[in-house]
């Protein structure tokens, strides 16, 4: 047993930390759920470095601690709201608005998708019910035209996590319950501009892929028909109104902003009739769910917060990464590639919940603000989210579109090169990220 004291901290923070991530890494490679994996690694690693009954009493504590946080019930309601929107009517209407806007450009039915999840994912704050909604409404549309499905998919699948920045986004709630409580209001601005730059990055590489192809476009809609599409979305569009107007005047807290957005939800596809017994029974299943592993993550990641706080891991990884430089321009770097490996493999709750408190010191030592760091991590895992070999909205962008993976990685891998482009954009300019919440006195 090696104690946690005097000349041995080094020492057991080393061990700790390759027990901690080694048996994690080998239980993930086991397919053993991520969950469990990261609960039964933080024990194993809490073992080393205090006594039995202390490790097992403190990570029982640290379970049911992680859980006893109001702000968890922000994540728990804004999944309410957009597994109600993705159920009740809203996605065409928004697809419908997205079509007025770009309907006229070379590749036109490519970048109505991109702009439907934009908008769509900013509202329904998932990538997953962004991919399916646009995807199955889009990708037989696409066909008909001619498109190829591998390009349909890639759009879909590359343009779908843009919604985990532009806010609401329960992936930037998530990041303030683990960072030490960075203003949730802050992180909201900040995700706006890199959000709608992802976005506007995939618009682009569509275009130079499309521009030479004889793919249709919209007539130009007439004033009337412009005036209806656009009527018919505001009710939809409004909800960022209430939410994001309602936290920023301080009416109220980003959790009873979740209360609001799931009862406007609900009034909203009830108006739609679109929500029927059936589907309403559906959305809560889906919810329960998706609550139900994201909390089991966060109580167990709970567990190895406090293994890597007690054993001092975060400070050794800092020691360790400033050894190889000291010039944040090149630490930056390397987490950006470690994150960007990091996404290929884990799911973004996950990777949120692991690497926020092992990074954040890092950062905040170079001087990057909390609040960038939070933006330039879920951007990293937005990409992973669309990177084999677990990027689930890969896996349901490919299944909705018909296609095969393999066949649609060639036209990502020419989405990802201007991506991580925009990736380091936001890394190296802070002003992306913090000039809105600066100037709207977050910050």
């Amino acid at each position: 047993m090696i104690e946690n004291k005097g000349g041995d901290d080094l020492d057991a923070s080393i061990l700790a930390a390759l027990v901690l991530f080694g048996t994690f890494f080998i239980f993930l490679a086991l397919g053993v759920p991520i969950a469990i994996g990261l609960g039964i690694s933080s024990l194993a690693a809490a073992l080393i470095i205090v006594p039995t009954d202390l490790a097992t009493f403190n990570a029982a504590q640290k379970l049911f601690e992680g859980l006893s946080s109001y702000t968890l019930l922000a994540i728990v309601f804004f999944m309410l709201s957009g597994s109600i929107m993705n159920n009740g009517g809203i996605a065409i209407r928004l697809l419908n608005l997205a079509k007025l806007v770009v309907g006229r450009v070379p590749g036109s039915l490519a970048h109505t998708n991109v702009v439907g999840n934009m908008l769509f994912g900013s509202i329904s704050g998932s990538a997953v019910a962004s991919a399916a909604a646009m995807g199955s409404v889009m990708a037989p549309m696409q066909k008909k035209e001619g498109y190829p499905p591998s390009l349909s998919a890639a759009a879909n699948i590359a343009s779908a996590p843009t919604g985990l920045l532009i806010p609401p986004t329960t992936a930037l709630i998530m990041y303030s319950l683990v960072s030490g409580g960075v203003s949730i209001s802050a992180l909201f601005m900040a995700g706006y501009v890199p959000g709608i730059l992802m976005g506007l990055t995939i618009m682009v590489t569509v275009y130079f892929m499309t521009r030479k192809s004889d793919y249709s476009t919209d007539s130009k809609p007439t004033l009337k028909q412009a005036i209806a599409t656009f009527v018919e979305a505001i009710p939809s569009l409004f909800l960022i109104v209430v939410v994001i107007g309602g936290i920023i005047l301080g009416i109220f807290t980003a959790t009873e902003a979740s209360g609001i957005a799931v009862i406007y939800s609900l009034i909203l596809a009830l108006a739609y009739k679109q929500l029927t017994w059936s589907s309403a029974i559906k959305t809560l299943k889906e919810t329960i769910i998706m609550t139900g592993i994201v909390l089991f993550l966060v109580a167990t990641s709970s567990i190895m917060s406090w293994v890597m706080s007690f054993a001092n891991i975060p400070r050794t990884i800092t020691n360790v990464l400033l050894s190889f430089s000291d010039n944040p321009i090149i630490i930056l770097l390397l987490m950006n590639i470690i994150l960007l490996v990091v996404g290929m493999f884990l799911d973004i709750t996950p990777a949120i919940l692991i690497f926020s408190p092992i990074f954040l010191p890092i950062v905040t030592q170079l001087g990057m603000d909390p609040v960038q760091f939070g933006v330039v991590l879920i951007f990293n895992l937005c990409i992973g989210t669309t990177t084999p070999p677990v990027g689930n909205v890969l896996f349901v962008g490919c299944k909705v579109a018909g296609v095969p993976i393999e066949s649609t990685v060639r036209p990502l891998i020419k989405m990802y090169i201007p991506l991580i482009v925009t990736l380091l954009l936001v890394t190296y300019i802070s002003w992306i990220s913090l000039a809105l919440p600066k100037l709207l006195g977050l910050m």
